[in-house]
């Protein structure tokens, strides 16, 4: 684990990004609450949030943070087609949340996976990325 405890405690703010893509029809069945298991991104939603608040417990020698803040947002769209999620994440911490972010986005994604698999199991999970982080050492990183 990397020692941190030099570093001072500045805000810290990551998002990342990632894609599932499926067909226009199991994409209708997700907007449309169809899913035979329940609420898609109701679901997602929660399990990103989660997720984030347990990264420290999933990849070895990430640090445990205290979160303040943990959103995953949905755009649904039809071009490409599939479900962009975003995960933002906060906190105040002598280390960044990306790892956090990008997490929420990963768990979110396979949530959406296992609810609709019913419908189609040639999903792709794809284009997980961290689109920017604020703060620390290295300040602005913008990915797109």
């Amino acid at each position: 684990m990397v020692d941190v405890s030099a570093k001072d405690v500045t805000h810290r703010q990551a998002v990342a990004k990632g894609e599932v893509r499926m067909r226009k029809e199991t994409l209708a069945l997700i907007k449309e609450g169809s899913v035979s298991k329940g609420d898609v991104l109701g679901t997602a939603q929660l399990a990103g949030v989660m997720a984030a608040k347990r990264t420290f417990e999933l990849i070895p020698l990430c640090h445990q943070l205290a979160l303040n803040y943990v959103h995953v947002d949905f755009v649904l769209d039809e071009q490409l087609p599939g479900i962009v999620i975003t995960a933002t994440v906060k906190t105040d911490a002598k280390t960044g949340v990306e790892m956090e972010a990008l997490t929420a986005v990963s768990i979110a994604a396979l949530t959406i996976y296992d609810m609709a698999k019913s419908a189609e199991k040639t999903m792709r999970i794809q284009n997980i990325r961290l689109v920017e982080k604020h703060g620390g050492r290295s300040g602005l990183f913008q990915n797109e």
